[in-house]
């Protein structure tokens, strides 16, 4: 066969995580035109094409990949793009030192998680990677975890349980507060926000806002939601604060101490997106004031080294970070993220980018933010 009669390589995408929720009906229609093959963490990690004979880099935490995924991209030819799935978290970060190996064959790397701080997207930027995230995969289910916190923190669910658990039965319980007639403040009005809003307003809760950007007359009405133009005011008007914003250089820190003083006595708080967007310290001292009535944590500033304080107190609610721990979730990140890979390699753009990338003049993968 002459050069010119060379089949075209077919595109090669690799994805990490569990594969218990694969959706094989999707990603065997998907197979017919990409290579698709899986790593699972925490046992071999399995970095193939179909034409070659199993490559397998035996890495079960970041350690080993650094030394590891080098060698085997070497000797089983570039990966095109890269799905990073559930349970990656011993590969964290995923940095340039990580990733560096990747090019410069690699176009895209699609994360199933909605949250992406513990990705270099700048990095990617400049090495003219696309990066995506799942913008809608998890919102639902992340929104149900903190419309649970709210009813466990509102209505005192962890001192009835233990109480029934012990033997106790109720005593030290006095009457808890209904959610009925409550306000709920919402901070970050992205697909988790206007999830959480509906759901809000199921238990007649009032459901006020606060976002970098207005929603639209329509989208305030289809959330119930009244939008409330600055922070500080929001906190004051809200019986439960509940964070469902993006961890960025922006947000880090964004509750600490003023923002706790600005808060309601007696006030409800909640946190599903990012640990290190609330100052722990800060939170302490407000429960231990009574400003924050009890709180519902789903996610710390140092998973999963949790704050004694936070496991011991009888104010606290805490889960281990499970938001979007469900099946569904599961398979509607698989598929958003592989529906931005082909989107990519097909058309030069993914479907729902983080990031912008471009070929510059010369033709050589260049980026912009």
């Amino acid at each position: 066969m002459s050069p010119s009669q060379v089949l075209p390589r077919r595109p090669r995408v690799v994805a990490m995580g569990s594969t218990e929720y694969r959706i094989d009906d999707y990603v065997a229609e998907y197979e017919r035109t990409l290579t698709l093959r899986y790593a699972p963490p925490c046992t071999p990690l399995r970095m193939q094409s179909r034409a070659d004979a199993d490559g397998v880099l035996d890495a079960e935490n970041r350690d080993e990949a650094l030394q590891k995924l080098p060698a085997m991209v070497q000797q089983h030819g570039p990966i095109d793009a890269l799905v990073v799935g559930v349970g990656t978290a011993e590969f964290e970060p995923f940095d340039e030192a990580l990733l560096r190996p990747l090019l410069p064959g690699c176009r895209i790397i699609a994360s199933a998680s909605a949250g992406y701080d513990e990705f270099d997207v700048a990095w990617m930027t400049r090495a003219g990677i696309w990066f995506c995230n799942t913008r809608d995969a998890v919102a639902e289910a992340t929104a149900d975890m903190a419309m649970f916190l709210t009813l466990a923190v509102v209505r005192d669910a962890y001192r009835a349980e233990r109480g029934a658990r012990s033997g106790t039965w109720r005593d030290g319980i006095v009457p808890a507060r209904d959610p009925s007639g409550m306000t709920m403040g919402i901070v970050g009005m992205g697909a988790v926000g206007r999830h959480l809003a509906r759901k809000a307003a199921a238990f007649s809760m009032r459901v006020r806002y606060y976002n970098r950007r207005r929603l639209s007359i329509d989208d305030e009405a289809a959330c119930n939601a009244k939008y409330t133009p600055s922070l500080h005011e929001l906190l004051a008007s809200a019986d439960v604060v509940s964070i469902n914003c993006p961890l960025t250089e922006e947000t880090a820190n964004l509750i600490s101490d003023a923002e706790f003083a600005a808060m309601k006595p007696g006030a409800f708080f909640v946190n599903t997106a990012r640990g290190a967007i609330v100052d722990e310290a800060a939170l302490i001292d407000a429960l231990e004031s009574g400003r924050v009535a009890r709180a519902g944590l789903d996610v710390f500033c140092n998973e999963p080294h949790i704050n004694g304080y936070f496991r011991t107190s009888d104010l606290v609610v805490c889960t281990p970070h499970v938001g979007a721990v469900t099946d569904e979730a599961f398979r509607r990140g698989e598929r958003e993220c592989l529906e931005n890979v082909r989107a990519c390699l097909r058309t030069g753009r993914p479907v729902a980018p983080v990031n912008e990338v471009r070929a510059d003049v010369n033709g050589v993968a260049g980026s912009e933010g």
